[in-house]
């Protein structure tokens, strides 16, 4: 087929794509054209388009979709989202382009009004023979949103590939780095590399730093936050530890939970500090909104209460993927309310535009995750606009923070060498309650053994484009609100120019106070680094050298000398210690070590 794939477009609607940046509201994006003209050009059976969120991945698919009905290439359309409220997404943008899509299609023939339409991986998962005899009747497109999502269950992509094989084209979409795990996802080919690890192959990828660059997405500015943090474990110690230095998984789980804990005061605080970023924001894009993601329905109407209190206003309050849950996200989207708290994976995909400022409230530390729920805030109305997401201080947010313009694919296979960490070796379990489609309460949180005492906050820098910026200052203090105040309307080089006078002028201030003000620790961001899990390795791993070496001089036990190490320095186990408390534990064996020789 020669056509050329400029003709596609004569037939649509001038106002299609509706959401397309300044200046684009009757033209294809220029990715979203160089896709369809290869896809034009090739004709392939499979094809595979990665492109970051926000990006316009909905629109491309459209448009192909529309050129191959136009062409007689196929005669109907099967869109597979991974959730309700995405079905009806994917069928009212259809329906703005003339392409009828039944989003409550369940069963038995289609009206011939129709063109195709709209399920759920999870309704393909129940009922696979029903659309694959849809697919074997007429020559079908199928467009696999998220396509991550068919690998979520052996099940799921079981029934994608038994439902969809006999399909005439098929389309997988992704905005995301794929999977944390090695389940092979259908319809996607990969590619054995000079290392013997197979990887995904895309058809055509067009990232987050290609999309910043031509103004597709707005750029984002985490703001981190980090404080001091208390609980007690199920053994009855009291653990006290501040977000960002270096402690056991464990430890940063717990201290973690802590800080989101809607009765300590670090929540309230990130909660202000947002609502006044959403008001600086809000001079220059008057509608826009922010969105809290939240753990857990619990969580989530501790934090709307929090925001009434805080603005005097109400959150809108999303708990589950059913039917009112649409219409709320739907309602918010189309007003000009400030906030709304949504629980987990609802925030996927969900299309609100006029997010720019978000509360990263949840423990789902998984970069798929992560990129899923930053790219909420990211799709671009018009040029110069910024989204802002606040973080606690947690080592793994931090570096995904930093890594926003890094593409993945997705990797089957991952040797690990002796003695060295898996760089991918997410929990499974964790991804696999990231990707919960439901949020009901399971009282997993009542079992774990772990209570919550005290938080408190403390602003601790600003992530931009891979750079660090800021210093340590407390919440409501001219420091903190000299970023939240940074204008919502800037070119991506003005924010990084804006960032750099802020923290110059930050470090100026700080060294005109009397040092006996000096409470925080007052050094720039990027001179205090957030340690990873490793150094806590390497730490207790010293700890126990210098311990086995001092068994040898003394005779003792191991036990004996850890038990008189934690009572001479205090403190829990070293297993749940900080780095603080093991490095003290390290310089107290060497000074008894000492004094024996």
């Amino acid at each position: 087929m020669t056509t050329t794939a400029t003709s596609s477009s004569h037939h649509l609607s001038p106002a299609f794509p509706g959401r397309a940046p300044w200046g684009t509201a009757n033209k294809l994006r220029a990715w979203q054209q160089g896709a369809l003209e290869r896809y034009v050009q090739e004709q392939p059976r499979d094809f595979l388009a990665v492109a970051t969120p926000g990006a316009g991945k909905t629109t491309f698919a459209l448009t192909l979709a529309s050129w191959l009905l136009h062409h007689h290439v196929v005669q109907q359309v099967t869109v597979v989202a991974p959730t309700e409220h995405l079905k009806k997404q994917w069928a009212d943008a259809a329906a703005r382009i003339g392409i009828k899509l039944d989003p409550e299609y369940s069963a038995g023939p289609l009206s011939k009004e129709y063109h195709g339409v709209a399920v759920t991986y999870a309704g393909v998962g129940v009922r696979p023979m029903l659309h694959r005899n849809r697919v074997e009747q007429r020559k079908t497109l199928v467009i696999l949103d998220e396509i991550h999502h068919a690998g979520d269950s052996k099940s799921w992509g079981e029934a994608c590939l038994e439902a969809f094989e006999p399909a005439t084209r098929r389309l997988a979409l992704t905005g995301t780095p794929f999977r944390s795990d090695t389940n092979p996802i259908p319809f996607v080919q990969y590619e054995e590399g000079r290392d013997g690890i197979r990887r995904s192959s895309a058809d055509y990828t067009y990232g987050y730093g290609n999309a910043l660059a031509d103004s597709v997405v707005r750029p984002v500015i985490f703001l981190s936050y980090s404080g001091n943090m208390r609980w007690r474990t199920k053994a009855g110690d009291e653990i006290a530890a501040r977000l960002g230095e270096p402690m056991t998984k464990d430890a940063i789980s717990q201290a973690w939970r802590t800080a989101l804990d809607p009765r300590g005061d670090w929540m309230p605080n990130v909660l202000r500090a947002a609502d006044q970023r959403l008001t600086e924001v809000r001079k220059s894009i008057h509608d826009a909104g922010g969105l809290v993601i939240a753990s857990d329905q619990d969580s989530a109407r501790a934090y709307a209460k929090l925001i009434r209190e805080i603005t005097g206003t109400k959150a809108t309050l999303v708990l589950s993927d059913d039917t009112g849950a649409s219409k709320r996200i739907d309602d918010f989207s189309a007003s000009t309310d400030r906030w709304m708290v949504a629980v987990r994976m609802v925030s996927e995909g969900v299309d609100v535009p006029r997010l720019a400022v978000g509360v990263y409230a949840t423990t789902i530390s998984t970069p798929l995750f992560f990129a899923q729920a930053v790219g909420r805030f990211v799709r671009s109305r018009r040029r110069g606009e910024t989204a802002s997401v606040f973080l606690p201080t947690i080592p793994d947010l931090l570096g995904f923070a930093n890594e926003m313009e890094v593409e993945r694919d997705h990797v089957l296979d991952k040797p690990k060498k002796d003695g060295e960490e898996d760089p991918y070796a997410e929990s499974e379990a964790e991804m696999d309650e990231a990707n919960k489609e439901q949020d009901e309460d399971t009282g997993e949180q009542d079992m774990l053994p772990f209570e919550a005492l005290e938080s408190d906050a403390v602003f601790d820098r600003v992530m931009y484009n891979g750079a660090e910026f800021g210093m340590q200052a407390h919440p409501g203090s001219e420091e903190e609100q000299d970023y939240l105040g940074i204008p919502g309307l800037l070119e991506p080089d003005q924010v990084e120019l804006l960032l750099q006078k802020r923290q110059q002028r930050q470090i100026a201030h700080s060294r005109k106070k009397p040092a006996e003000e000096a409470d925080l620790l007052e050094m720039p961001a990027e001179r205090r680094p957030v340690v990873s899990h490793k150094e806590m390795l390497e730490l207790r791993k010293q700890l126990n050298t210098m311990v086995g070496a001092y068994v040898h001089q003394t005779g003792k036990p191991h036990g004996v000398i850890h038990t008189e190490l934690r009572r001479t320095c205090g403190g829990p186990p070293s297993a749940e210690a900080t780095a603080g408390q093991l490095r003290q534990r390290i310089a107290k064996v060497q000074e008894w070590a000492t004094r024996m020789k």
